[in-house]
C-alpha cells in the first residue's frame, strides 16, 4: 500500500483525528494494540483487551503513543509479513528507506522437553517488539515513547536502567528496551540517523507494583522472538483448511482476525478491541466493545465450522457455557460476559477525553449488560446444535444450563425486549427476538439426546422454585421436556406469520407493531425458518435490499429514529454480508457475489474491517477492528461457495 500523501516533519495527524481504516492490529490473544501507517502505536491496552489503555492517542491527543517515524517528509507501504500479525511498515526519504517491523511476542509454539505442541501464545511473554533498519540510504528518525497509563490520567517518571528506560507511576511500570540513548522529559525520546544497514530493536514489557521490573532484552533475544512469534502464526495458519470460495486473501485474514481477538486464557472473544469509536461522528453513539457477547456464539461457530477451526469454535462456546453456567431462567440471561467471565460491566464515562475526532462521551463499560436480549436463547442452542459433533460428552454443567436456556425460551418468547441492536429506547416485540426463540426450541428438540440430563443430576433449583413452579428435578430431562418446547416452538411460528408478517409492505417486518424493517430479519431463511424459495422470504430480502441499502450498495441495520439514540449512523458492515447470504440462499448468486464483493471492499488494505461505513465517504466508522464484520465475511462466503456449487456456476478465484 502506498499512502500517496507525503507526510511533513512535526506534522503527523493526532491519533484521534487519524481515519480507523489507517490503523493495523497488534495481538498476542491478550491485549490488542493499534499501529497507524506513520509508525506509531496509539491504541494498547494492557494486561487484557477490557484494561485501561497505557496508549489512548486513538481517543484524545494527549493520552499516550509511542511513535517511530522519519523526521522528513515520507511515505510508506505497510503489510502483515504472510498470515501473521507482524507488520511491516517500509518508509521511503528522499535520502533513503527504512523498514519498521511491529508485533506482539508469542512465545514459545512447542514445549521444549516435551515437544508438545502448545496453544497459540499460551506462553506469550506479554512483550511489544519493535525492530527498525535502515536498508537504503540514510534515514533520519523521530523515536518517542510516552506511556499514559489509566487512558492518560497518570504521567510516569523515567529512570535509566541499565539498556534502556523504566517508566513508573499508576497500577504498572514499563521496562523499555533501548540501544539508543534517550532524553527522558514527559516522554523518553531521540532523534537518531540510520544508515544502510543500521537495525535498531526496542521492546517494551510491564510489570504490577508488587512485582519486580523485568530485565532489558539483548539484540539475540529480540530476533529469536520475532521469529518464534512468525513462526508461530504462520504453524497456526497453515494448520487450517485451504480456503476453496470468494476472496480467499480476505477470508484467510478474517479467519486470523478472530483468533486474535479471542482472549487466549478462557476462549472469549471479544467484538472489538476498541471503546467508544463512534457510529457517526458527534453523535454520542459511542459504546465499549472490548467484551464477549452471547449472540456471537452462534455466528463465530458458524463461521470457524465453515473455515476448518472447529477446536477455536468448541473453545468459545464452553466460554460461554462457563460464564453463564448459573444461570436461572427467572430473569432474562445476561448477553455479554467480561473475558474472564465477569458480569458486573457497569458502564462510564470518561470525560476527561476528548473522543476520536471530538466525540463524547468516551465510554468504558457497557449498559447493555443488564437489558433483555431474548435472541440469544437462540443463538446459544443453535451453536450447540452446530457444534454437536465435536462436542463429545457435555459435562453435567453445560446440559443443565443449555435445558434451562430451552426453558426460557419456551417461558419468555412473548415477552418485549430491547432486540439484538441494543435499542435504548422502548422495548417491543422483536421479529427478531422471536424468531430467535424458535430457533432455541427447535435445537434443542433436535438436540435432547445430547443433553439429556439423569434425574440425579437435576437442575441446582432450591426447593421453593421447584415447589412454585410444581416441577420435580425430574421434569428438566430434555427428552421428556422436548414435547413442550415442540409445542413451544410451534406456537412462536404461529405468531411470527400472523403478526411479523406485514402484507403492506410483503415483507417481514423489525417487529410485531410498525411497518418499519430490520436487516436482521434476512436470516429467516438462515437458520431454517422458512426455506430461500418461499415467497415470503424472496419478498423480504426484496424489501430490505431497496429500503435499507444506502449509499456504496451497503445496507443500515433499521430505518432511522427506531432506537431511541439521537442522530444517524454509518451502514453496517455485517448486514450487508447478511444481503450476500440471503441472496445466495434464495438462489441468485451473481447478485449475491456483487453484494459481497461491494461489503468486502469496505476492508482496508491489511484486510481489516469496522463495525460501520460511513456511506457518503467510504470512511470507517465503530470500534476496529470488528469480529461481528469478519464473521459476516465468512459466512456469506461460505453461502456463495455452496450456492455456486449447487448451480454449477463457476466460482471466481478473486
Amino acid at each position: 500500500m502506498d499512502h500517496g500523501d507525503t507526510a511533513e516533519p512535526d506534522a503527523a495527524a493526532d491519533g484521534s483525528d487519524r481515519p480507523i481504516e489507517d490503523y493495523a492490529l497488534l495481538s498476542d490473544r491478550r491485549c490488542a494494540a493499534l499501529v497507524s501507517s506513520e509508525g506509531s502505536i496509539d491504541w494498547f491496552c494492557r494486561p487484557r483487551f477490557d484494561s485501561p489503555a497505557v496508549y489512548a492517542r486513538l481517543l484524545d491527543p494527549d493520552a499516550g503513543h509511542w511513535s517511530i517515524r522519519p523526521t522528513g517528509p515520507f511515505t510508506s507501504e505497510r503489510g502483515y509479513v504472510g498470515d501473521t500479525f507482524v507488520l511491516r511498515t517500509v518508509f521511503t526519504t528522499a535520502t533513503g528507506t527504512a523498514h519498521l517491523i511491529d508485533t506482539f511476542a508469542l512465545g514459545p509454539s512447542y514445549e521444549a522437553e516435551t515437544g508438545v505442541r502448545l496453544r497459540l501464545a499460551s506462553r506469550a511473554p506479554r512483550a511489544t517488539l519493535r525492530v527498525l533498519e535502515c536498508t537504503a540510504g540514510e534515514v533520519e528518525i523521530d523515536f518517542d515513547f510516552k506511556p499514559r497509563p489509566e487512558f492518560g490520567l497518570v504521567k510516569p517518571i523515567f529512570t535509566t536502567v541499565p539498556g534502556g528506560i523504566l517508566a513508573t507511576g499508576g497500577p504498572v511500570r514499563f521496562v523499555l528496551t533501548s540501544p539508543i540513548p534517550l532524553e527522558t522529559d514527559d516522554s523518553a525520546h531521540a532523534r537518531v540517523t540510520l544508515r544502510a544497514g543500521d537495525k535498531l530493536r526496542f521492546v517494551t514489557q510491564s510489570a504490577g507494583l508488587a512485582d519486580e521490573p523485568p530485565s532489558t532484552w539483548t539484540a539475540e533475544a529480540v530476533d529469536a522472538e520475532l521469529e518464534e512469534t512468525i513462526q508461530g502464526w504462520q504453524r497456526w495458519s497453515d494448520a487450517h483448511p485451504t480456503w476453496d470460495g470468494p476472496l480467499p486473501h480476505l477470508v484467510r485474514r478474517s479467519i486470523l482476525v478472530l483468533e486474535a481477538l479471542r482472549y487466549q486464557p478462557t476462549g472469549a472473544l471479544v467484538a472489538a478491541p476498541t471503546t467508544s469509536l463512534p457510529e457517526a461522528v458527534g453523535a454520542g453513539r459511542n459504546w465499549d466493545y472490548r467484551f464477549s457477547w452471547i449472540r456471537d456464539a452462534s455466528f463465530t461457530v458458524q463461521a470457524l465450522a465453515a473455515a476448518g477451526s472447529t477446536e477455536e469454535a468448541v473453545a468459545f462456546f464452553e466460554f460461554i457455557t462457563r460464564a453463564a453456567a448459573h444461570y436461572h431462567p427467572r430473569s432474562p440471561l445476561q448477553i455479554m460476559f467480561g473475558v474472564g467471565g465477569e458480569h458486573d460491566l457497569s458502564e462510564r464515562e470518561l470525560t476527561h477525553l476528548t473522543g476520536w475526532r471530538g466525540s463524547r462521551p468516551v465510554r468504558v463499560g457497557n449498559a447493555a449488560w443488564l437489558q433483555p436480549q431474548l435472541d440469544v436463547y437462540g443463538e446459544l442452542l443453535d451453536a450447540a446444535w452446530q457444534l454437536r459433533h465435536h462436542l463429545g460428552h457435555l459435562d453435567a454443567t453445560a446440559r443443565h444450563f443449555l435445558t434451562v436456556v430451552a426453558d426460557a425460551a419456551a417461558d419468555q418468547w412473548g415477552r418485549t425486549d430491547q432486540g439484538i441492536w441494543e435499542s435504548r429506547g422502548a422495548p417491543r416485540h422483536y421479529t427478531y427476538s422471536k424468531l430467535m426463540c424458535w430457533v432455541a426450541l427447535d435445537r434443542a428438540v433436535k438436540n435432547a439426546e445430547l443433553i439429556e440430563v439423569e434425574a440425579h443430576e437435576a437442575l441446582h433449583f432450591g426447593p421453593d422454585i421447584l415447589a412454585a413452579r410444581q416441577l420435580t428435578p425430574e421434569d428438566f430431562n430434555p427428552v421428556k421436556l422436548a414435547p413442550g418446547w415442540a409445542a413451544a416452538r410451534d406456537r412462536i411460528r404461529e405468531a411470527i406469520e400472523t403478526y411479523a408478517w406485514k402484507p403492506g409492505i410483503g415483507a417481514f417486518g423489525a417487529a410485531f407493531d410498525g411497518d418499519d424493517l430490520d436487516a436482521a430479519v434476512l436470516l429467516l431463511p438462515a437458520v431454517g425458518f422458512l426455506p430461500g424459495d418461499d415467497p415470503r422470504v424472496v419478498s423480504t430480502v426484496d424489501a430490505i435490499a431497496e429500503r435499507l441499502r444506502a449509499g456504496r450498495g451497503l445496507v443500515r441495520r433499521y430505518e432511522t429514529g427506531t432506537d431511541g439514540l439521537d442522530g444517524d449512523e454509518g451502514a453496517f458492515v455485517m448486514c450487508t454480508f447478511w444481503l450476500a447470504q440471503a441472496l445466495a440462499i434464495t438462489g441468485r448468486v451473481e447478485r449475491a457475489r456483487e453484494v459481497f464483493e461491494e461489503a468486502a471492499a469496505c476492508a482496508n488494505d491489511l484486510g481489516l474491517m469496522s463495525e460501520e461505513v460511513d456511506t457518503a465517504t467510504g470512511a470507517m466508522l465503530g470500534n476496529y477492528p470488528q469480529a461481528f464484520s469478519h464473521i459476516g465475511l465468512i459466512n456469506a462466503a461460505a453461502a456463495i461457495r455452496d450456492a455456486e456449487r449447487l448451480s454449477g456456476s463457476r466460482p471466481s478465484r478473486s
